[in-house]
């Protein structure tokens, strides 16, 4: 693995990486405590905090995993044991379907939660919580299943150079799998991506139209027309749309470069943009919640303030 070394001394792309982390850690450590703070400072929580708290949580640890596991593409020369590699890596791609089923679950609810009296999904208003924790624990447990492959085709690179495995990280590679193994995960984990991101897709669309209807009356009854504020409406619709559209475009990337790699099993370029690409969603999405929250939007503008004075 002779082109993956490009990788391990190229200090560009260590430093631009782990910034990512950094920033994506940071980030996600202020979601979380500020959504414990809600919990245990006796404030009456909205339905979406306790989910959007989960999915901070979620992309805290798979951003703290994906340390571990970037410290053998990055920095030690120790080499890994071929149980420190199943751990390590089946558990990445667990939590990386666990964002994928809160993101699409969280898009429901707050479909759920927009929708009028009148509505079908009304009547899921007080069970929502209930039925989108019994819905991820299954989805949980079907793609332990569809990853359970992982525990047994990742080793510990071998000493010598062989051309049919694909490496992960310096210490640890994937074995090929036969065409009928190969195929049949890889048709249960499209499907599984193809059902959850058409829920994100029917949900943002179904909101948007929700949002779209109540303002237009707002504009009707209040003439508000021509005020240049946005509304609490369309904020909200920015924040959904920003979210979902950022998470499809990830996911459709991740696919066609991770294709890419099968093709260029060695190419040090589609190694590391897949590695890097893959956590943009973890990185990024704790900043779009956070935008929406006037509480943390304002004790960091204060935080920057008083930085600015004493330097």
């Amino acid at each position: 693995m002779n082109e993956n070394h490009e990788l391990h001394t190229n200090s560009h792309l260590r430093n631009t990486f782990f910034s990512e982390i950094g920033i994506g850690i940071s980030a996600n450590s202020i979601l979380l405590l500020f959504h414990i703070f809600k919990f245990t400072s006796g404030h009456r929580p909205k339905p979406t905090d306790l989910p959007i708290a989960l999915l901070a949580l979620i992309h805290l640890l798979i951003l703290l995993i994906t340390t571990f596991i970037a410290t053998d593409i990055f920095i030690t020369q120790r080499e890994w044991n071929e149980i420190t590699c199943k751990f390590f890596i089946y558990i990445y791609r667990i939590f990386r379907g666990l964002s994928l089923c809160t993101t699409s679950l969280l898009s429901i609810l707050q479909a759920i939660i927009l929708s009028p009296r009148n509505s079908c999904l009304a009547k899921f208003k007080h069970k929502s919580p209930y039925h989108m924790s019994c819905a991820l624990l299954f989805l949980s447990i079907f793609y332990m299943f569809i990853s359970s492959h992982l525990l047994i085709s990742i080793i510990a690179t071998p000493n010598l150079t062989l051309n049919n495995i694909m490496y992960v990280t310096q210490s640890c590679s994937i074995l090929p799998m036969s065409y009928l193994m190969q195929s049949t995960f890889s048709i249960l984990l499209a499907l599984r991506e193809a059902f959850l991101i058409s829920l994100m897709v029917l949900s943002t669309c179904y909101m948007m139209t929700l949002l779209c209807r109540h303002k237009r009356r707002s504009q009707h009854l209040h003439s508000t027309s021509l005020s240049p504020r946005a509304s609490p409406e369309e904020r909200a619709t920015r924040t959904i749309l920003l979210l979902m559209s950022f998470f499809v475009v990830m996911s459709l990337l991740d696919s066609t470069i991770s294709c890419s790699r099968t093709m260029f099993l060695n190419d040090p370029t589609y190694y590391y943009i897949q590695f890097f690409v893959v956590n943009m969603y973890a990185t990024i999405s704790p900043f779009v919640f956070m935008s929406t929250e006037k509480h943390i939007v304002n004790l960091l503008r204060s935080m920057c303030a008083e930085r600015v004075i004493n330097v």
